[in-house]
């Protein structure tokens, strides 16, 4: 295990509500939304935090959408295997993580952010559809 690891561990051994990987997806899914926002650091030593700050609600859309890409209809069973069951459990692995140092927040950010975004279920299921390219049908 690599140090960045090992500090993820002790962050499961306090809170072991979420599986590891949903830890390794949040932050996936960060860079993700900062990268959808115009937010994504070139160099992260370099510049400012608050230039590629995303706040609880654009972090959680940016979440939805990167399952939604990387699991496609599964996106809702992976999730709830890995704990998370509403949008507040988000916000319980990203202080979580701040507790541990792994991540920032400002200090306009809480918890109470991540609240009843919306609804897994609908979200993640009832709202799913697929985008077909018809370039790429009608060859």
């Amino acid at each position: 295990m690599s140090t960045y690891h090992a500090r993820l561990a002790q962050v499961l051994q306090r809170d072991p509500r979420f599986a590891y990987e949903a830890y390794e997806f949040l932050f996936e899914a960060l860079s993700h939304t900062q990268k959808l926002l115009g937010r994504m650091p070139a160099d992260p030593s370099n510049i400012p935090a608050t230039q590629h700050h995303v706040s609880g609600r654009e972090l959680v859309h940016g979440i939805r959408d990167l399952a939604l890409r990387e699991f496609g209809l599964m996106a809702r069973i992976v999730l709830r295997m890995w704990g998370i069951n509403r949008t507040a459990d988000f916000g319980d692995i990203v202080f979580n993580l701040v507790e541990e140092n792994l991540m920032s927040k400002s200090d306009q950010d809480s918890r109470a952010d991540f609240q009843d975004i919306f609804d897994l279920d609908q979200a993640l299921v009832q709202e799913f559809h697929i985008e077909l390219d018809e370039a790429e049908w009608s060859r």
